[in-house]
C-alpha cells in the first residue's frame, strides 16, 4: 500500500520465503528487494546473500534492504557481509522507507539510526580484538643494535594501499557518516570530484557501497 501510493515506485513482486524471493528475483529483475530476515526454509540473510552474488551478471543490478523487526547486531553484520545496501527496521517512518528505497536505488546505503551506532561500536570492538590477535599481527624484525621491544602492527588489507592520500581522507569521512557534498565543503573540492573519488574507492577496495566502504574502513584502523 505505501509503495504502490507513489508515481514513481511499483511492486512488481512477492515473496512468501527466502528461495521464492531468489526465483523472483532472476526472473523479475527488480531494482530493489525489501527482505525479511526471518522466513520459513531459506532465511532472509541467505536469500540476500545469493541475490547480490548473481545480481548484475548478464542482467540489471538488484539492491536489497533487509527490512525486520529484529534491532540486533548479528542481523546487522550478517546483512552487510551478505551484500545488503541497506538494514531497515518494520517502525520504519513510511516516508523514511519510501525514502531509503530511493537512495538505495541510487547506489548509496543505508542503516536504522538506532542500530548505526551500536554497528561503529561493534566494528571499533573488532579492530581491537584484531590489533590483540597475534594471528593477525605483522611483527617488525628486531634490529641487532636495538633493546627496544619491537611493537606489533595491526593486520591491514593490501587494497589499503591502492588508495591515494585524498582517497584515504575521502574514504574516513564517508566512514564518519559525512554525505558527498559535506565531503566536498570539509575538503574544499567540488562535489564532482568527490563522487569521483567515492568511485575509485569502491572499485579499489571491491565494495559494492559505502556501508562496505565503513567496514573497511574501521576494519582497517582508518577510524
Amino acid at each position: 500500500m505505501v509503495i504502490g501510493s507513489q508515481p514513481d515506485l511499483d511492486v512488481v513482486g512477492q515473496a512468501g520465503d527466502g528461495a521464492q524471493a531468489v526465483e523472483l528475483v532472476r526472473r523479475l529483475h527488480p531494482d530493489v528487494v525489501l527482505m525479511d530476515v526471518r522466513m520459513p526454509g531459506m532465511d532472509g540473510i541467505e536469500a540476500t546473500r545469493l541475490i547480490t552474488e548473481n545480481s548484475g551478471n548478464g542482467s540489471s543490478l538488484t539492491r536489497v534492504i533487509i527490512l525486520t523487526t529484529f534491532d540486533l547486531d548479528e542481523y546487522v553484520m550478517a546483512a552487510i557481509h551478505a551484500g545488503a545496501s541497506g538494514f531497515l527496521l518494520k517502525d520504519t517512518e513510511p516516508e523514511s522507507l519510501l525514502n531509503s528505497i530511493r537512495t538505495v536505488y541510487q547506489g548509496n546505503a543505508i542503516i536504522a539510526p538506532s542500530a548505526t551506532k551500536r554497528l561503529i561500536e561493534k566494528m571499533s570492538q573488532s579492530g581491537d580484538a584484531t590489533a590483540n590477535n597475534p594471528a593477525r599481527q605483522v611483527s617488525p624484525a628486531p634490529q641487532a643494535t636495538s633493546q627496544a621491544t619491537p611493537q606489533a602492527t595491526a593486520y591491514t588489507d593490501p587494497e589499503l594501499d591502492l588508495l591515494t592520500e585524498r582517497e584515504r581522507e575521502v574514504l574516513i569521512e564517508i566512514a564518519h557518516g559525512l554525505s558527498n557534498q559535506e565531503i566536498a565543503d570539509k575538503l574544499f573540492v567540488s562535489l564532482p570530484t568527490v563522487k569521483t573519488h567515492v568511485a575509485h574507492i569502491l572499485a579499489k577496495i571491491n565494495a559494492r557501497d559505502r556501508v562496505q566502504a565503513v567496514v573497511f574502513a574501521y576494519e582497517n584502523h582508518l577510524v
